[in-house]
């Protein structure tokens, strides 16, 4: 939910789990100092499958796709997805779009979405365990996975679902920030699956989908069903490009262009090994399936 830094933890649910400049200034809203030659994005560089300085993410590729579309580069802010990143990056001016954010996330405005995804069982294809459900027995004995926030472990669904099943002491935490210095903080938990410390990790979909394709163990990917558990947490989400609040003429133009480019996105997340979900064709900004 992703990435799911900080911000991809909470969108999960308070991850996982992320800018656009129209052909007139006048569609950029009230952000200072826009250029209509820029496409300006505020993103992590150091979170694939997302982003990365070298402009090796999903968000990258769909950055350049909708640049190219609006006939402008794109001008990356560069920022980890910590605490305030929001706040420093885009609230701030210093760019205008966020490629991914909820659907309906309240900080920012949203587009349409333009994926769906859920958060995924991994483990070992040959001598794991198999499972689908949070209710399997073998999760009471499994060595459990899991990203977390902080100290509590108490931020992303796979811990407030566990935990209201009692399952506790076999869960490990791995930070979903980690240590900065390394690449791609988050693929830890995967590693740790094909390395034999964990036997199941609980992990939003992109980030499994795209470190289990790199893995040099073969691993089963399997989405947590069902899709909002009994506990009340939700396991699958929309995502959307996030605007400034009042940018409506820009959200409209994204719009516009994330249903013309409908197929070129769905290849992008396909060749990154993003586990999607059917997705509503509707026409409400925000609106989920």
């Amino acid at each position: 939910m992703s990435h799911i830094g900080g911000l991809r933890a909470r969108f999960a649910r308070r991850v996982v789990g992320v800018a656009i400049i129209g052909t007139a200034a006048g569609m950029l809203g009230a952000a200072p100092g826009p250029s209509p030659r820029e496409f300006r994005v505020c993103a992590d560089p150091n979170n694939l499958p997302f982003s990365n300085r070298r402009g090796e993410g999903f968000e990258n590729r769909l950055a350049e796709l909708i640049a190219r579309d609006l006939g402008t580069r794109v001008r990356y802010e560069w920022m980890p997805q910590q605490r305030g990143f929001l706040r420093k990056t885009l609230k701030a001016g210093a760019c205008d779009v966020v490629m991914g954010v909820p659907a309906r996330y309240d900080p920012v405005l949203t587009t349409r979405p333009y994926y769906r995804s859920t958060y995924v069982f991994v483990y070992r294809a040959h001598g794991g365990p198999s499972v689908t459900s949070l209710d399997d027995s073998v999760l009471r004995q499994a060595r459990i996975g899991i990203h977390v926030v902080g100290d509590d472990y108490a931020n992303p669904p796979p811990a407030q679902a566990l935990a209201a099943r009692g399952i506790i002491d076999n869960v490990i935490g791995y930070p979903i920030i980690g240590d900065y210095s390394k690449a791609n903080p988050p693929a830890r938990l995967v590693e740790a699956v094909a390395r034999g410390d964990v036997d199941i990790a609980v992990v939003w979909g992109p980030f499994a989908g795209y470190f289990a394709k790199h893995s040099p163990v073969q691993l089963a990917i399997v989405p947590v069903l069902p899709s909002q558990d009994v506990s009340g947490q939700p396991f699958a989400f929309d995502i959307a490009l996030g605007v400034r609040h009042g940018d409506t003429a820009l959200a409209a133009r994204l719009d516009t262009l994330l249903v013309r480019e409908r197929p070129a996105v769905q290849r992008i997340l396909a060749r990154y090994g993003v586990p999607q979900l059917p997705l509503a064709d509707t026409a409400a900004r925000g609106a989920a399936p």
